[in-house]
């Protein structure tokens, strides 16, 4: 086979993946609703009343106290994560009830109410918001992580541009080796054909 036949084969093959590529690489590039797909979520914080007095455990690897709309927290982490205690008896602060946790979260996302509306449904951790982003309360860590359409939107497009179209890892693998092989032997046929000419 001739290396223009061969070059013009290798390049209709490449040709979805290169258009993939180079759709996903703009978008890279501009990031357009980048800011709101990932922004980081946070509990409101307020100024604690009262002084806080804690032993520390010689376990603890960090301490965090803070105060929210619940009151105050007293956040450890250890060698095996983190944990919320009671600031008063030290002991494991348990998960709230839906409605402390609608208060919680409804207080955070006050601050962007653009993204977020409102607390619409809370189910266990999981809370959703009126302008349906999707949002985990790890109480642990007193953290919140939010998703919404965009953010999938934006994974979605990164998968794209990573060739990871079947969601099998050793199958996308593949498809991405042979991909970057292809591309390597696109290059060297058009290389040698602008040599010869």
């Amino acid at each position: 086979m001739k290396t223009r036949d061969t070059h013009r084969i290798v390049g209709i093959v490449l040709l979805l993946p290169l258009l993939g590529w180079v759709v996903t690489g703009l978008i890279f590039f501009v990031k357009p609703g980048y800011g709101g797909a990932y922004e980081l979520l946070r509990p409101k914080t307020y100024s604690m009343h009262d002084t806080v007095a804690v032993a520390p455990d010689t376990a603890w690897l960090e301490i965090r106290c803070v105060r929210t709309v619940l009151g105050p927290h007293l956040i450890v982490r250890g060698a095996d994560g983190w944990r919320q205690l009671d600031p008063v008896t030290l002991l494991p602060r348990p998960l709230p009830g839906p409605e402390e946790i609608r208060m919680l979260v409804g207080d955070a996302v006050a601050a962007n109410p653009s993204r977020y509306g409102t607390v619409a449904r809370v189910e266990g951790v999981e809370i959703t918001t009126t302008t349906d982003v999707r949002i985990t309360l790890e109480w642990e860590s007193l953290g919140l992580y939010q998703r919404g359409d965009d953010t999938d939107l934006i994974d979605a497009i990164y998968k794209i541009h990573y060739l990871q179209w079947t969601g099998i890892e050793a199958v996308d693998r593949v498809l991405g080796g042979a991909g970057l092989v292809l591309l390597a032997l696109l290059s060297l046929l058009g290389l040698r054909l602008a040599i010869r000419h």
